[in-house]
């Protein structure tokens, strides 16, 4: 069975406050897109959606593709470059992947078709009212869906072409197979594989990168 990695890199990132892609920002010296495919473990390809008139980030090797104005469609077009039986979607803003989790998405993929890895919520959690405290909600019903995520690559692609179809737009591949009516199975995530979003999240990963090299010698 082909196994493919798909990694939607797109996206701006205007949320770090830099003028270059996401993908493109540096941390500890190398772009993040070169941690997040260095740091995941070996598959059979890796496809890569860059930004329209993007050059690949020196020392990052992957097959690429022109991203799309959306992360979906970016993931859309990924999907129709590969062959491959199976397919995991990641975020290029979370290279601190564990590789037990990737195993694990893995094997309930195979089994179910969809997979994902999601963290309890650990802080209090309640609705905004206006700019005021609302009311809380039972955060031991609720998780935080990670990446990456494990589907049959066939099913994934009809649920792209049924919300491309009827105009919808969802935050990640998990929601879109949902939709379908087929379950995406939970299995446990790991509170590293954290997204870069904001720049403290840079001396975060700066930190842990930094720690992982001590750590490896």
């Amino acid at each position: 069975m082909r196994i493919s990695l798909l990694v939607p890199a797109a996206g701006k990132g205007e949320r770090l406050g830099q003028d270059r892609p996401k993908a493109f920002v540096e941390v500890a010296g190398r772009p993040l897109l070169f941690w997040t495919l260095g740091l995941f473990p070996p598959v059979d390809e890796v496809w890569v959606a860059l930004p329209p008139s993007t050059r690949p980030p020196e020392g990052v090797r992957a097959n690429f593709v022109e991203g799309g104005r959306t992360r979906q469609e970016s993931v859309f077009r990924l999907l129709t470059a590969t062959q491959a039986e199976l397919v995991l979607v990641h975020d290029a803003a979370r290279p601190l992947v564990n590789p037990e989790v990737v195993a694990a998405v893995l094997r309930a993929a195979r089994e179910t078709g969809a997979a994902a890895p999601a963290i309890p919520v650990p802080d209090t959690l309640i609705a905004d009212e206006g700019g005021f405290y609302g009311e809380a909600l039972d955060r031991a019903r609720y998780r935080l869906v990670q990446t990456p995520q494990g589907f049959w690559r066939e099913l994934l692609l009809k649920a792209h072409q049924e919300a491309q179809a009827k105009g919808v737009e969802k935050s990640d591949d998990a929601q879109l197979v949902r939709a379908l009516g087929h379950p995406v199975r939970l299995v446990p995530g790991d509170r590293r594989t954290f997204k870069v979003t904001y720049p403290e999240d840079l001396d975060l990963l700066s930190a842990l990168l930094q720690a992982k090299a001590d750590e490896l010698g």
